[in-house]
């Protein structure tokens, strides 16, 4: 068990809260939520570190609850959106709460005894309202002028935000007060954000309930993480192709693994206090070693290993780290010649189509039509890299543009096509 507050201070994910909660949480085993929009039927990395809040809160004793928002996603949070949120249907939504909370369990513990983690669905009570009995239950409680103070709408009046996104607040403030009542939640949780809607909850709690401002008995609280960015001050979370998920079938753990060792060194310090469980003492003695060889990434590393293993299990974090280092071998044809299936399953293969490989006539084919584009945006380009000396087969060089594609294929099926020193393609043909 450990301070929660003070494990957060340290690890740089503690951006705001309201005072008094330090108090509560060393007075009694506490319960907190954080809820997560079922819009998709993955979590991807940009949840990871409202997750992560979850994990070292039960670790410290407590119990978390995660809240998937079978009903708030119908409607969708204006927070950080410029534009309305298209519908999604109830079918697609439950669809999305079964995958969401397989891979919460991932992370916390269902079967620990009183400070179990919880996944609960706040269309289970909202389901039963209606229209007017909503207004009654908790429209009174908060006034327009109160609700357009809020960052969340103020940066959309410009553009316009609709009635049913304006409501999102109180909603989210109604799960808050729903929780508190029913399950002895005392703290929401969530990305800096989610400050304003997360005080809906709280002022909503203090009115329904008549307890004063300043009232520290049965209080609720709200806690805040900073939204995690590069150094640059862009957002952390994205790859090339978008979102990186927790759903192996829409991010390959290799390339998940990949993402994590790619990190750049000024980011990789915040990256491994948020999402790894490595502590104070192990993170220090790692940068030390980091700072003398860099270029060993062992920083980059340890990140990759301990979020891949907890995402995708040890034995396929196992294979990903055989693969990655398969794919930069020099020996990299013997390794593939010798490879296992449940190995060859991670490597990044690119299957080139019988279609697109009737049009090649040459090397330089192969590798922009006949690949779509992947290892070289043009023929012009192909052509340039082949004469360069950048273009390996098997790890030959290659020099002519005009070279014809017979080269033996390592297990009569796989290529092994290197363009430069970092990139390196498996080209499949079946």
């Amino acid at each position: 068990m450990t301070n929660f507050i003070e494990e957060l201070r340290w690890r740089g994910m503690l951006h705001d809260m309201i005072p008094g909660l330090e108090d509560q949480l060393a007075k009694e085993m506490t319960v907190a939520y954080i809820g997560f929009d079922p819009t998709a039927p993955s979590l991807h990395i940009g949840n990871l570190a409202a997750i992560m809040l979850l994990k070292h809160f039960q670790l410290s004793g407590h119990k978390p609850i995660a809240l998937v928002g079978g009903a708030t996603g119908m409607i969708g949070d204006p927070s950080g959106k410029s534009a309305e949120r298209d519908f999604l249907s109830e079918d697609t939504l439950r669809e999305n709460q079964v995958g969401i909370q397989a891979q919460l369990e991932k992370f916390l513990e269902f079967h620990s005894g009183a400070n179990s983690a919880e996944v609960v669905n706040n269309y289970d009570w909202f389901k039963e309202f209606s229209f007017l009995g909503f207004l009654r239950e908790a429209g009174k409680f908060l006034t327009v002028n109160y609700m357009m103070s809020k960052d969340s709408v103020k940066k959309r009046l410009e553009t316009g935000i609709s009635f049913t996104e304006f409501s999102y607040q109180l909603l989210q403030g109604y799960d808050f007060y729903h929780l508190y009542k029913h399950k002895n939640v005392r703290l929401q949780m969530g990305g800096s954000d989610q400050w304003g809607n997360i005080t809906t909850g709280t002022e909503i709690i203090r009115r329904k309930e008549g307890h004063d401002e300043d009232a520290t008995e049965r209080a609720a609280f709200a806690l805040t993480t900073p939204l995690v960015t590069k150094a640059d001050g862009t957002k952390f979370g994205k790859s090339e192709s978008g979102n990186v998920w927790l759903d192996a079938s829409k991010t390959s753990p290799f390339a998940f693994y990949q993402f994590w060792l790619n990190a750049a060194d000024a980011d990789v310090p915040r990256l491994i206090r948020v999402f790894t469980l490595y502590t104070k003492d192990q993170i220090e003695e790692m940068e030390l070693a980091h700072a003398e060889a860099p270029h060993l990434r062992i920083l980059q590393k340890a990140v990759a290993e301990e979020v891949t293993t907890r995402v995708h299990g040890a034995d396929i974090c196992a294979l990903v780290i055989e693969a990655s280092a398969l794919l930069f071998s020099k020996d990299a044809v013997e390794l593939l010649s010798n490879a296992s299936d449940a190995l060859i399953a991670q490597l990044p293969v690119y299957e080139v189509s019988a279609t697109l490989l009737a049009e090649c006539q040459n090397l330089t084919d192969l590798i922009s039509i006949g690949t779509e584009n992947l290892i070289c945006s043009s023929k012009g380009e192909a052509r340039k890299a082949i004469q360069g000396n950048a273009i390996s087969v098997n790890k030959v060089k290659i020099t002519d543009p005009t070279s014809p594609l017979h080269f033996d294929k390592i297990k009569g099926s796989f290529l092994l096509i290197g363009n430069g020193k970092q990139k390196n393609y498996i080209l499949s043909f079946k």
